[in-house]
């Protein structure tokens, strides 16, 4: 009899740690959750009240943004820079660039948005990658302000996040679950047909539920070189993070910066609650 209870104790505490660590998960992510609403009512009635615009003024700061992806006091603002003519016969026309410094503190704000995500699996699990856009797009408009009446991350179509100057993109996201290695080059086209200025740069991010990530990381590398528009690899950032350098397919000279984000996201797990006694 004793065995029994002993036995029945201990399965009902390991169930409850399951339902802890559930519990842990789902919790961490409500934050952020709330933040995507929030934004979305915020949005909305900018919309169809015109709420900024009736006010006369400019709102460049978010005193009481959430900190909880290390964003800063003040929120900073995209400045694109135009580079200096190069020696050249034909007329020089300026074109507007994403700086290196701004590109770097995307790329980091989109590690750590990542990091949150590795450890909180429970609360990302069904997410999809239009979700997962819109998520990026919350917590990257928490570091950067635009215009009243504007934020300066936006979106055109499923999955893509841009930043505009005069009409063109500088900067491209791109959210993508690995599917294989030939979805991953096709995405990699996707991006280099968004390119618009002479200097552009963007961000894949490729959200692997495969059990083999590490295969992920070595088909990513592998295959990336052999795509027709790649120039070179300028660096790897991390076991699973490269910044290459492609051309585009019509000018040469046209070139765009992409640093490819691998992480590796559990799958759902079905409920593994079962009834006591089997």
């Amino acid at each position: 009899m004793k065995s029994e209870i002993d036995r029945r104790i201990s399965g009902l505490n390991e169930h409850l740690e399951w339902l802890r660590n559930d519990a842990r998960g789902y919790n961490a992510g409500l934050e952020a959750l709330a933040t995507q609403t929030i934004e979305r009512r915020k949005e909305k009635l900018l919309k169809d009240k015109s709420l900024v615009a009736g006010l006369g003024f400019k709102m460049k700061q978010r005193p009481g943004a959430s900190e909880t992806y290390a964003a800063p006091q003040v929120r900073r603002k995209i400045r694109p820079a135009t580079p200096k003519p190069s020696a050249s016969r034909a007329p020089y026309t300026p074109e507007p660039t994403l700086t290196v410094e701004d590109y770097e503190h995307i790329l980091t704000v989109l590690e750590n948005m990542v990091s949150v995500m590795e450890q909180s699996p429970g609360a990302f699990r069904e997410i999809d990658e239009e979700s997962l856009r819109t998520h990026f797009l919350v917590q990257l408009n928490g570091h950067y302000f635009g215009d009243a009446t504007r934020e300066t991350f936006n979106y055109e179509g499923k999955t893509d996040i841009l930043i505009k100057a005069e009409g063109r993109n500088i900067f491209i996201g791109e959210c993508k679950f690995w599917t294989g290695e030939k979805a991953y080059l096709e995405t990699l086209d996707q991006v280099l047909s968004y390119l618009s200025w002479r200097d552009t740069k963007a961000a894949v991010l490729m959200f692997s539920r495969n059990k083999d990530f590490t295969g992920v990381l070595e088909k990513i590398s592998s295959s990336t070189p052999n795509h027709a528009n790649f120039k070179n690899l300028v660096k790897q950032r991390s076991e699973s993070s490269w910044t290459y350098l492609f051309g585009h397919k019509d000018d040469i000279n046209r070139e765009i910066s992409i640093t490819v984000q691998a992480y590796n996201v559990p799958e759902r797990i079905e409920p593994r609650i079962r009834p006591l006694g089997r």
